[in-house]
This record gives structure tokens, sequence and C-alpha cells, in this order.
């Protein structure tokens, strides 16, 4: 067994397991929080396609409500039902990248043509019940395909999970108990000196999930439990401010379109600035470094590329249009900078987590034991180690590891007497089996949860999609998803963009052009493949949340369906609600990821590309290409490794590029606020972090949840200022 240290609530790590877990008032509070989140999902992943699994607010919201109902509960809340709440509150709040409705769906209902849906009337998805069969078609196969790669990548491999390490530190100082840490778990050398970069998940487009994931990368040492108190109230004000931000935005809409550099360049370049709270709470949350990047690739499409194109004559038409003008004309060379950057950092995971296979497999990890720090400790040492993938890094789907495995390697802590150091290569410390999911529930439902997603792509579709184009998909992604989780596991990132993009190219190659409806075949081979990597990602990192605090994997994996069950049903509503309510695209909603997503398939199946368009693409797209493998391979031993850093990395380029100036420059505004406060006013102060977390979590939150009202006002037809 591991040596801990005990502190005063604490109970032996394999008793855990059996504390009450799915209970009804954790169910209840998951699915709350996690309706809160989504509900902020939808808003921002449809205006900009930037979402987050929000893992740290979910876990400080779940302590804090049944630390204010304590005195009236009849059992103690404990720190794994805690991890229940946030388990199910993350399955939610998810469910509009991994259902593609930020995505996927818009692409097919609003930009997808007739002719390349493959059918003369086209895909009608306005009904209800249609979205709702397909996000339930998505919805489970990653989840199960994720259960038996738990003992593989969490028991035997001892994989890091940045985040999910984290998290389970965070909520062990809330309620004062000890890690089953077993190993100082090492995590892959720093990439960047930057000490703000976190996670951020757009597309997620991916990822832009590759979300990928922030909160782990800036957490802190807590010096009490006390503590969530200020950050409670911390979180309530900035939200408050968020929130009033919102509402009067509705009234006085001018306040979201500032001409900064006078309104001739505005109408003619959309050049203007929007002070959001909540994308400046996106950049807080980003870093400098990503925002840089996504700043550079705002000047370099809508100053430089846009005026251009229009001035050649190439994008004739107004520059907001997406087809005649500059604004569609600059976003192929987004998607070309994006592509290129994603499929060679994908190479370079493929290549590194082959190596690591092979490593592994030819040398059984040691089960390691030794001094445990106490969980203040723990978590300071998981901040300092494990701040290894920066936003730009979670964006471009980029691998940051050496592919050695020194997590496996025995402690060598010679406070400890050889016989307490367990040498028996064979042993690895789990659960008891009664807490384990069964292989037979874990076979059948991953039978049953692919079927239910052919069945379900045929109901929703038609016989457009050929069964043995949705089986191909399902496997490949079930493939795919092996290595996106080992990606995730070493670096805290995974690349479901990436992963999404490359199984569009090889469908290009499995369904010939001339097949009707090839463009919506290769639309949902790439949503299948996105939903499989981010969901046996997000579940693998909640695992390991459980592992180190002793929770039931069988209760989290209920947590994971419970939620999934609930998103599937939300998701779809939210989705005909914002239909219903808002037009979309248009300026306030522009879906740039679904855009992202067509126009990927219209490439790969060779379909015409605007005067000029190739020429750029290739060009950047090699120098984007060149740009990510010398970020992927550079080790921090070489002498030019500290320039690197400096080189823009193509997938924020890319968002820069293919979002209005407006959104960047307020996000440029929160990396800048967070540069300054973390390297100098408050240089080297761990506590400072997770407090700009939560700050920049509660502006987030704020302007999302306060959507719905502004949604209730343009439904009431409420005249504006």
């Amino acid at each position: 067994m591991p040596i801990t240290a005990k502190l005063p609530n604490d109970m032996p790590w394999e008793s855990k397991a059996a504390l009450p877990q799915v209970t009804l008032r954790s169910t209840i509070a998951g699915l709350v929080i996690g309706s809160v989140i989504l509900v902020s999902n939808f808003q921002f992943g449809l205006q900009t396609g930037w979402v987050s699994m929000m893992s740290l607010p979910s876990a400080l919201l779940g302590f804090s409500i049944f630390k204010t109902l304590q005195p009236r509960l009849h059992c103690h809340f404990t720190d794994v039902e805690n991890v229940f709440v946030q388990s199910v509150a993350v399955a939610v709040a998810t469910g509009p990248l991994a259902y593609g409705f930020i995505g996927i769906i818009p692409a097919i209902e609003k930009l997808m043509t007739d002719a390349e849906s493959g059918s003369e009337s086209g895909i009608d998805l306005s009904q209800l019940w249609k979205l709702v069969t397909w996000a339930f078609g998505l919805a489970f196969f990653g989840v199960f395909f994720a259960v038996p790669l738990r003992k593989q990548f969490i028991i035997k491999e001892k994989l890091a999970f940045p985040s999910g390490s984290a998290t389970a530190t965070l909520i062990s100082v809330f309620h004062g108990t000890t890690l089953n840490v077993e190993s100082k778990i090492k995590s892959p050398p720093k990439q960047s000196s930057s000490a703000e970069e976190h996670e951020s998940h757009p597309e997620r487009p991916a990822t832009p999930n590759n979300i990928t994931i922030i909160e782990s990368q800036d957490l802190c040492q807590l010096q009490q439990v006390e503590t969530y108190q200020t950050n409670i109230k911390l979180l309530a004000a900035t939200s408050s401010v968020s929130s009033i931000y919102t509402v009067v935005g509705y009234f006085v809409p001018q306040i979201k379109r500032i001409p900064i550099l006078g309104n001739t360049i505005s109408e003619s370049y959309l050049i203007n600035f929007q002070p959001s709270p909540s994308y400046i709470g996106q950049g807080m949350i980003m870093g400098f470094t990503t925002t840089a990047y996504m700043m550079f690739g705002m000047v370099f499409g809508w100053c430089i590329l846009s005026p251009l194109a229009q001035y050649m004559g190439w994008a004739p038409g107004p520059v907001d249009d997406w087809k005649e003008g500059a604004e569609g004309w600059i976003m192929w060379i987004s998607l070309a900078i994006m592509i290129c950057d994603s499929i060679v950092s994908f190479l370079i995971i493929v290549v590194k987590s082959l190596t690591s296979l092979y490593q592994s497999s030819s040398s059984e990890p040691l089960s390691r034991t030794g001094s445990v720090d106490s969980p203040h400790e723990e978590l300071e040492r998981l901040i300092d180690e494990n701040e290894v993938a920066s936003d730009e890094d979670v964006l471009s789907s980029t691998y940051h590891g050496d592919g050695s495995n020194d997590h496996t390697q025995k402690n060598s802590s010679s406070s400890l007497p050889e016989s307490d150091q367990l040498s028996d290569r064979s042993t690895y410390v789990d659960l008891d089996e009664s807490h384990q999911i069964s292989a037979t529930v874990t076979v059948v439902g991953l039978i049953v949860s692919s079927v239910a997603c052919v069945v379900c792509t045929r109901l929703v579709f038609g016989p457009v999609v050929p069964i043995y184009t949705i089986v191909t998909a399902i496997i490949l992604s079930l493939f795919l998803s092996v290595l996106g989780v080992r990606a995730l596991g070493e670096t805290d990132l995974n690349p479901v963009s990436g992963i999404g993009k490359l199984s569009q190219l090889i469908f290009a190659l499995i369904i010939p052009k001339s097949q009707p409806g090839a463009i919506l075949i290769n639309l949902i081979s790439g949503a299948i493949s996105e939903a499989a990597t981010q969901q046996a990602g997000d579940l693998l990192q909640d695992l390991k949340t459980g592992y180190l605090l002793g929770a039931s994997p069988k209760a989290q994996f209920i947590a994971q369906i419970y939620g999934s069950l609930f998103s599937v049903l939300l998701s779809a509503v939210m989705y005909k609600l914002y239909n219903s309510i808002y037009e979309i695209p248009s300026q306030m909603f522009k879906i740039p990821t679904a855009v992202i997503w067509i126009d990927c398939a219209r490439l790969v199946n060779g379909s015409g590309l605007p005067p000029k368009v190739f020429e750029f693409a290739i060009v950047l797209g090699i120098v984007f290409a060149i740009i990510s493998f010398l970020k992927n391979t550079v080790t921090p031993n070489n002498k030019w490794h500290k320039y690197i850093k400096f080189l823009p990395s193509g997938v924020p380029v890319g968002i820069g590029i293919y979002n209005v100036p407006s959104f960047t420059l307020a996000r440029f505004v929160g990396g800048l606020i967070s540069y300054f406060w973390l390297r100098k006013v408050t240089p080297g102060n761990s506590d400072a972090r997770v407090r700009l977390i939560i700050f920049s979590s509660g502006l987030v939150l704020g302007e999302g949840l306060f959507s719905v009202m502004n949604m209730l006002l343009t439904s009431l037809n409420v005249p504006h200022l």
C-alpha cells in the first residue's frame, strides 16, 4: 500500500470507494453546475469556437454548495462525492462540443448545399428528435472504450494526467484528506518560461479540447481549507460584473463594437474592440503567449491579407461576405495554416506514442512507493512539475515530452526501509474488483453503443450515409483515441482537432469524390472521431482524479453516463433555442468552427478555391508546418530552444485570422492582464494563480449564464436603446 501522511479528516485510501458517491444530491448538484457551464460553452462556442471543461470551478462550486448546506445534511460530504459532482458537471458541460452542436451540426444545417448533402431536398435537422437522436448516437462509445484504457494508462504506466492530478489535489486540500500518490509524478520538461500558460479548448476548434485543459496549469498551494470562501466571493463578484455587462450590452449594443480606429476602418475592415468581460476572462485563462499568437494572426489576416485581397480584386465583395468577401478569403488561409500545424503535430504524437508503447512493453513499469507530501506540498509540487502545456500547445494539438518513462522508474528515497518499497514489477496498487467496471459491461456496452451510433446516424441522415462508412469511422476513432488519450496523459492536451481533421483526410481517400453526399460523409466521420477522443480523454482525466482520492471507478463511470444522458437532451434543446431566437450565422454568432469543418471537407474533396488562395495556402502551410515540427521536436537541451518559443504556433494564429478582430483584441487584453499580474505584480506568488483562474472563470460564467436573459429579451422583442 502507498505510504501516506495522515490528515485529520482522512481514512484509508482503499476504504473510500465504499463511501456513498452516487447520491441524489450529488447528481443534482453536478447536473446544475454542468448546465451553467454548458450554457456558457454554447454562447461562446457559437461565437468563437471556444469551450472549456471548467474542472476547477466545478470542483469549487460543488464543495461550496455542500459546505454551506453541511449543517442540514444527514451524511457528510466527502472528497470522493466531490469527485462525483465534478465528473457529472464536466460530462454535461462538454456536450456542445462532443455532439457537434457548435461545429458539425451548424456546418451541415447552415452551410452545406443540397448537392453536397447527397439529397435533392437537403438535410433537415429542424426537428428536435433528430438532434437528440444524433447526440445520443455519439454520446457513449467513447466512454465505454475509455474503461479498459484506465488500467494501462493510469494503473500500469501511471501517466500524469496533469489536470486530473491537480484537480484531485485541490479537492484533497478542501476536504483535508490524503492523496494516493505512489510516485512523484514526473511530467515532461517545461516548454516555456511563461508561468501563466494553460488550457483552452476551441473547437474545440480544436480542442480548436484541443481542450484541453486549463485549470491544472494554474492551481496553487492553498494555505487553508477556508480559503474557498474567499474564492467563492471572488467568483460571485466577477460573475456579477460580467452579468451586468451582458444585460447592458443588450440595451446598448454599441458597446460591443467600439471603432477604436475610426468608423471608416470599422466599416471597411471590421476592426472593432468589444470590451466583453468574458472574452477578457478567456484571454486571462489562455495566457499571454497564446493571445499574442492570436494577435499576430489577427494583424496578419485582417490588417494585411484582408486589405490586400480586397485591393487586388481577389475578394471583391463586402468584407464580411463568406463567399465573395475578404473574411471568406482569409478563412481558407487560416484553414491551411491550422491543418498543416495539426497534422505535423499529430504525426509527431504518433511517432512518440509508438516509441513510448514499445518502451513500456519491453520494460514493465515498477510499482513505486515513497514518502508522500501533505496535500498542500503536493499541490505546490504538481504546479511546478505540471506546467507543461501552454494554451497554444493545446490549440495546436502539439506534444511536448521526451517520450521517456521517467515516471515508471523506482523511487530512490532513502527515507524508507527497503522492505517498504515494493519491488515486484507485476504489482500495481488498485481498488478492489467490486468497484471496477466489469469486462462484460465494457464489451457489451461498447458493442451496443457502437450499434446505436450506426442506427442513430442512419435515422437522422438516411441512406445517403452508407453503414460501412459509419462502422469504419467508429473503428478508426477508437484507434485514434488511444493516441489522443496518451498525449493527454503525458502533456495535458487532447489533440481532438488534429484527430478530427486527420479523419477527414482519411475519408477523403476512402470515399470517392463522385459519390453523392461525400461532403456529408466526410463531416460525419470527423464528428465521430472527435467525439470518441474527447469522451475517452475526459473520462480518463476524471478517473485519474478519482484514483488519487480513492473514488470508485464504477461511480465515476455512472457519473459520466448520467451527465452524458442529461447533456444529450439539454444540448439539443439549447441548440434549438438559439436557432429559434437568433439568426445563425450572423454578426453575433458567426459559427467559425462550422465554417472550418465545412471548408476542410470541401478542400479535401477537391472543391475550387478563390483566386490566389492556393498559392498563399501552400506557402504559409509549409511555413507553419516547419514551425510546428521545430516546436515539437527541439528539446530544452538544444541551444536554439529558447528562441523557438517566439515562433507563432499555427492554430492560435489561425484562430486569430478566422475570428473577427473584436474577439481577439479582448482576449489579448486578458492575456496582458494575466502577464502583468503573474509576472510583474505577484511574481512567485502561487496563490495569485488560482485567484486569477477564479477571477477569469467568473467573468466567463457570468456572461455565459446571463446570455439566457438576453435570449428571453430577444424572444420578447424588447427594443434596444
